[in-house]
């Protein structure tokens, strides 16, 4: 899901602002898979991505030609808002396709902020990716290629039905029939990413041989958020291995305060490990 080139930076930053434009008058319930469905006649039909993202046809026509292809089959607040991402300039595509994809995860994430629920979400991606990592049976079968949707959409169900926010079950679904291209992992990590973005955060993964109490993570939360300059939300991993004090990574970055991480430490300065 990464977006390269300039042109597709610009336009895709004037994307997300016509989204935050349509969403507090927009059916949010819908806006996420209208523009999930929008995604994927693009992606199936590749001349139609292509007349839609064409650089160098008028941006009026590919607008007129969504207005075409779509009325009346998605909402009005989605038919504004792809006719909108039409007029725009991208660079491929494919660029195109992805800037759909990221915007039908951030109105998802709009969807889950409005119901008081976007910490859930954002919760419910990591575990469930937690368990996929862990459950290699379970992987292979959601990225089985040949297992019908409707058997991967089962055992999906089995797990998280009744227990997860609608907008996790609409990502987890996307994900799980429609990958484009990714592990499921991978595309887990990609959504968690773009949900915290919603709220401007940063997403620390955090280990820790012991869970956390409530007051430990708000000040680790507070000193993190202080050193970086924005609010972080915390990912918390019990990690036996790590003897004592905690390991914490945001993005590239590993800030290793573990008993285990200093002895390894202390073994490459001495040559021994």
């Amino acid at each position: 899901m990464t977006i390269t080139g300039a042109v597709s930076r610009a336009s895709l930053a004037e994307a997300k602002e016509r989204l935050e434009a349509v969403i507090p008058s927009a059916d949010l319930a819908r806006l996420g898979g209208d523009l999930f469905a929008v995604l994927h006649l693009i992606d199936r039909e590749h001349g139609v991505r292509r007349a839609v993202s064409d650089p160098s046809r008028d941006g009026a026509e590919k607008a007129q030609l969504v207005q075409i292809l779509l009325e009346g089959k998605v909402s009005p607040a989605a038919l504004g808002l792809v006719a909108d991402v039409a007029r725009l300039r991208w660079s491929t595509p494919s660029e195109m396709s992805d800037a759909l994809e990221i915007l039908a995860v951030t109105a998802e994430a709009a969807r889950a902020e409005a119901g008081g629920r976007i910490d859930d979400l954002e919760d419910e991606l990591f575990r469930f990716s937690r368990v996929v990592e862990g459950e290699p049976e379970l992987r292979g079968a959601l990225a089985n290629p040949g297992l019908p949707g409707e058997r991967k959409l089962g055992l999906v169900n089995a797990l998280v039905e009744g227990k997860v926010t609608d907008a996790t079950l609409a990502l987890l679904t996307e994900l799980v029939l429609r990958p484009r291209g990714r592990s499921l992992e991978s595309g887990l990590a990609d959504y968690g990413k773009l949900v915290a973005q919603r709220r401007q955060r940063l997403v620390a993964l955090v280990r820790s041989p012991a869970p956390l109490s409530a007051a430990q993570r708000t000040r680790l939360a507070a000193v993190l958020a202080a050193a970086y300059g924005h609010e972080v939300h915390l990912n918390i991993e019990i990690d036996p291995t790590a003897i004592g004090g905690l390991s914490v990574q945001i993005g590239d970055e590993i800030i290793d305060g573990t008993i285990a991480g200093r002895l390894d430490d202390v073994r490459r300065r001495l040559g021994t490990g």
